[in-house]
């Protein structure tokens, strides 16, 4: 990858490629959500049950992240992107056939949560960082924008669906379309051989920038801010 593919116009088209993959892997976020007052009319449990499979989805979310990211650091986005739209796929697919809560629980955590969703925002990010310099901050803050474009697409859909379908036949719904829209555009992205890191992250971000922080104290202070917003946005 030459410096003059930075910032280019083939990183725009790659960057609004992933914004789409994002908006669409990101359901595993919302559905749960969307689905709630359902999960608890069908296995007969209170509001608080219904609400375990979506912290089981969160927890899988931030395990896959770190799992998920260490192996595109090896491998690249191709295979983690493929792996997603797969597990996506068996994961709605098994939670539509679940006979229990924890079955559905085991299905959001582990497929849809930590194997699917996870690879669509952080590994993602790191991916659409390689291809700008200039440009950097706001193709990351783009492709981050993919999990809450799902938020307002997605809820809209499925809402009538469920209503006019089911829940079941809904969610054997989203695994279809998550297989069939997500490996095409997956198989696009990889026409395009990756950067090297070298020459895509610039000498600044590689010594941490302008800040007295080293990238590792950097890093921690951005999970403490993100667990802190999240947790206030939770509490209503």
């Amino acid at each position: 990858m030459t410096n003059e593919a930075l910032d280019s116009r083939i990183a725009w088209i790659r960057l609004a490629v992933s914004l789409v993959i994002s908006t669409i892997g990101g359901v595993g976020l919302w559905s749960v959500v969307v689905v709630l007052p359902v999960i608890e009319k069908e296995f007969g449990i209170d509001r608080g049950g219904a609400s375990l499979p979506y912290m089981a989805t969160m927890l899988g979310f931030a395990a896959g992240s770190v799992m998920m990211g260490r192996f595109l650091d090896r491998h690249g986005i191709t295979r983690p992107l493929m792996i997603s739209a797969t597990m996506l796929c068996v994961g709605y697919l098994g939670a539509a056939s679940a006979q229990s809560l924890w079955q559905f629980l085991f299905f959001q955590c582990v497929f849809i949560g930590a194997l699917g969703s996870s690879v669509t925002f952080g590994p993602l990010i790191a991916d659409v960082s390689k291809w700008f310099q200039r440009r950097r901050g706001i193709a990351v803050a783009i492709v981050a924008g993919g999990s809450y474009l799902a938020g307002t697409v997605w809820p809209p859909i499925l809402q009538p669906a469920i209503e006019t379908f089911g829940w079941r036949a809904t969610h054997a719904g989203i695994g279809l379309v998550c297989l069939l829209t997500m490996l095409p555009l997956t198989w696009y992205l990889s026409r395009q051989q990756a950067p090297d890191q070298e020459t895509a992250a610039s000498p600044m971000i590689q010594s941490g920038g302008d800040t007295p922080f080293s990238p590792r104290v950097l890093q921690l202070m951005l999970i403490g801010a993100g667990l802190s917003c999240c947790i206030a946005m939770s509490m209503p």
